[in-house]
């Protein structure tokens, strides 16, 4: 496999993220809450991995004082367990413990087993369950972990 970068989402990305937000949710983000996500949160940030220029993940988090969110962490199924997950999740921590974040957060569907299993491999927690929590009354999982750095 070809090597990849990580860097900041432009708006020339969004096409390919959106088909990525399609193939990955059952309940995928339309361009405008991304494109508001790049523009109007003071708090998100959106990054990219690509190979040969091309976007095959992405990750939008926010960071609020000293915690961190991760809203969206996708990868293109056809680039999937080749460890650019791990590498987008790796940035987000880095840019936290940079910027002297506690801990990161975030919800994922109770069905979404490889999800669960992938944030635990990097050290995310199960906290607690929040009941009817997506659109289609699916339960989410919320999990956290620590912020420090790997290695």
């Amino acid at each position: 496999m070809n090597s990849f970068e990580i860097r900041e989402l432009i708006e020339f990305d969004l096409d390919k993220v959106m088909e990525i937000e399609d193939l990955c949710f059952v309940a995928p983000w339309k361009k405008e809450d991304i494109l508001r996500e790049l523009h109007n949160n003071q708090f998100a940030t959106l990054l990219v991995a690509t190979i040969n220029s091309e976007v095959v993940g992405y990750v939008d988090y926010w960071i609020t004082f000293d915690s961190a969110t991760i809203c969206q962490i996708a990868i293109h199924p056809n680039y999937q367990r080749k460890a650019i997950g791990s590498a987008l999740l790796e940035e987000v921590i880095k840019d936290c413990y940079a910027k002297k974040v506690f801990n990161i957060t975030l919800e994922v569907r109770e069905s979404n087993l490889k999800g669960i299993n992938f944030y635990s491999k990097h050290g995310f927690n199960q906290l607690v369950v929040k009941p009817n929590y997506y659109s289609n009354g699916e339960n989410a999982i919320y999990m956290m972990r620590g912020v420090e750095l790997n290695g």
